[in-house]
């Protein structure tokens, strides 16, 4: 154990919190406005947990985008 071990805990508050930020981070990653429109509306009811949406959008944000492979496309 050292100075920097601190580990976060992986399980977030409200599971169905980190799914829709999940949710919002795959619609963002692929340009649907309407879907980041009513995760958004959702979100401002104040009925989701904000740190644990913010946890899942994190989630998958960490994972980079892929380069589709260039196929017949002349350079």
């Amino acid at each position: 154990m050292g100075f920097f071990s601190r580990k976060q805990d992986p399980t977030p508050a409200d599971p169905s919190a980190a799914e829709l930020g999940r949710e919002y981070a795959i619609a963002k990653r692929h340009g649907d406005r309407k879907k980041v429109n009513q995760i958004a509306r959702e979100l401002g009811n104040g009925t989701t947990d904000r740190d644990s949406f913010e946890a899942g959008r994190r989630a998958y944000d960490d994972i980079p985008p892929i380069n589709p492979p260039r196929r017949n496309r002349r350079r």
